[in-house]
Parts: structure tokens; sequence; C-alpha cells
């Protein structure tokens, strides 16, 4: 029988091997326009709404963390721009009954004052497009800075994760003409912490703590917050800071689960429900620019138009260049990249 030194050697072996492998280039086909002129840390995180009745005008928001919420359509054109705070990240959910009648909810994590943390809620007017405030939440705990929103039962949750590690879960009330919550639960992860998406198949939270690893996390509320570890931030398939999470849902609770890997510049890919590696990628080798330090990604696998037919992947570029008159590179203002998501899947091999 082999004796444990042996398996541990063969198994770092092994991680090293996987380590020196290159990764798959995947080009982007859009960029946005910048969400602002500043060339300084700007962009953060996206949200994709699907026009379900015209797929080719769906929409992609996206925070400006020192500004507001900007939303682009799919050929990257700057719609609307509102000045909403230092919106970090952003989620919504599309049928949602608010004072009645059913609209898209989008919620926003606002870090204004580092001191008093707020959930802001909205209602997207997809015409206009512009987002219509609704209600403002007030959360007790630490700074604002992951934000993500979950379908449970007949009602929605939001899930805030604030720059410590402090998870807490709000229950919302949007039955009223102004939306209210109230925390239900916490819990504290102890360190630098960001990326959140939950499963409303399934009823998991994930979150991203930064230098450590992705949990799991059940959201039933009368259930303990325990968290349980999906992947480690090793080195090798996930490199700190693990930051934007997204999930692409297959059957009753498979699936893949997206995870932001800024240390090596990729996403890495987990499979769901078990959290086995399936293998990671970069944004990058087409005529647009790539991805660097990537922090929130969002997807949606349904079809867009003919430019999209299996589906849209949006990262943010945290080092977007531009070609400027002279023929040469330089830094440009932050964007996001909008990639084919059935390209992502050929080059993971889950076509």
């Amino acid at each position: 029988m082999p004796q444990p030194a042996l398996l541990a050697s063969l198994a770092a072996s092994l991680l090293i091997a996987a380590a020196d492998r290159p990764l798959p280039d995947v080009p982007a086909r859009v960029e946005t326009a910048p969400v602002t002129d500043s060339k300084g840390d700007r962009a953060d995180d996206p949200a994709i709404w699907r026009n379900p009745d015209d797929p080719e005008n769906s929409l992609v928001l996206s925070t400006d963390k020192k500004a507001g919420i900007a939303i682009h359509d799919l050929s990257g054109r700057l719609l609307s721009f509102q000045p909403l705070g230092d919106l970090n990240n952003v989620d919504l959910r599309t049928d949602v009954r608010i004072a009645g009648k059913k609209a898209t909810l989008v919620a926003a994590s606002d870090r204004s004052d580092k001191d008093v943390p707020l959930l802001h809620l909205f209602r997207l007017d997809p015409e206009k497009p512009v987002l219509v405030p609704i209600g403002t939440i007030a959360s007790p705990e630490g700074q604002a800075y992951g934000l993500c929103l979950h379908r449970r039962d007949d009602g929605i949750d939001a899930f805030m994760v604030h720059k410590d590690g402090m998870i807490e879960q709000i229950e919302l009330d949007l039955s009223g003409g102004q939306a209210s919550g109230k925390v239900i639960r916490r819990f504290d992860l102890k360190s630098r912490s960001e990326g959140c998406v939950a499963d409303d198949r399934t009823g998991q939270l994930y979150v991203a703590e930064d230098k450590v690893a992705l949990w799991r996390i059940d959201t039933t509320p009368n259930r303990p917050m325990t968290p349980v570890k999906i992947a480690d931030v090793d080195g090798v398939h996930l490199h700190k800071d693990a930051e934007g999470l997204a999930i692409l849902p297959r059957g009753k609770n498979g699936g893949l689960l997206f995870a932001s890997s800024q240390g090596d510049n990729s996403i890495a890919v987990f499979r769901l429900p078990d959290g086995g590696y399936v293998g990671a990628f970069r944004i990058g080798g087409g005529r647009i620019d790539g991805t660097e330090d990537t922090d929130g990604i969002a997807l949606h696998a349904g079809d867009f138009g003919k430019d999209w037919p299996g589906g849209l992947f949006v990262a943010q570029d945290g080092k977007n260049r531009e070609v400027g008159v002279d023929g040469k590179e330089a830094k440009a203002p932050q964007n996001f990249k909008l990639v084919p998501l059935a390209a992502i899947l050929a080059a993971l091999g889950e076509r």
C-alpha cells in the first residue's frame, strides 16, 4: 500500500503538472463603452437582463463603484448612467411581485458610507432604460461589498457580503409602495470576501472568501448557516483573489460554478453539486483586448439572438487597454467584455 508521504508527493506533482498546462483563450465578441471617463479602479460587477420578447434587445447592468450604475445594450453601447452612489455589486431577478405587479427587481450594495452599509432596491424600466428606486435598507454590519439575490419559495432574499467576511441574509418585503427588509441570519467568514451567487433551484448560496476558499451555505432560514468548502484558493486551480461568481444550472442540481481567479487572470470552473474542478479559461486572443484583474462576472444560458445563440458571459476588465492614434496600446477606463457562452463551454469540453 502506498505510504502517505508518497501519496502526498504524487498529489503535489499532479497539481504542478496542472498548473503548467496552458489555459485556453476565449475571445470577447463585444466590449462595452467604459462605465466612466476615469482610468482608476471603477467598474466592478455586471448583471444580465434578458428581454423575453426581443432577446437581441437585452441589457447589461454594471456598477461604477464610485458613482452609480450603467446600462449597456448587447453591442456595448451605453444607454444610460445613473449617479446612485458608490454601488459595488448588482444583481437582479425577473418576474418578481413589486407592490402587487410583476417586474424586474434590481439590488445593489452601497459602500458610500463605510460605517453604514446600504442595500438599494430598484425596479427596472427596460423601455427607457432606467432604474426606479423602490427602497433602501440599512445593514448593521461592516462595509458593503458583495451582493446577490435569491428566490426562496414565493419571496426574495438578498445576501450582503461585507468586506470583513460577514454574510447577512436579508428577507425582503416588496408588498408595499416602499420596499423594506430584515436581517434573519448572519455568519462571519472572518476575512475579506465579496463574490456571491445563489442557486434558486437548490437553495444554496456560494461565497468567495478572497484568499481562502469558495463556500456553499444552505439558504433555509431555520438551518445553521454553516459553510461547506467547495474549493480551496490553492494557487493552482484557483488563485487569490477569488472574486466574482456565476452559476450555469443544468438539471435538478447540476451545472457549473464559475469563479474569477484574479491572481492568474483566469476564470476557474467547478462542477455542481460536488465542486469537482472542470478547468479554467482566459478571455483574450481576439481583436478586443482580454480581461485582467476581473472582479464581477455574470452569465445567462438563454438565446440572445443570432450573435449569442448559446448564451452570454460578461466579465469586468480591471486593466482595459485601447490602441491610440500612434498605434500603441495604452491604459483605458475600465469596461466589461461580452463573450459567447457557447464558445467558453466548447473550450472547456462542456458542450
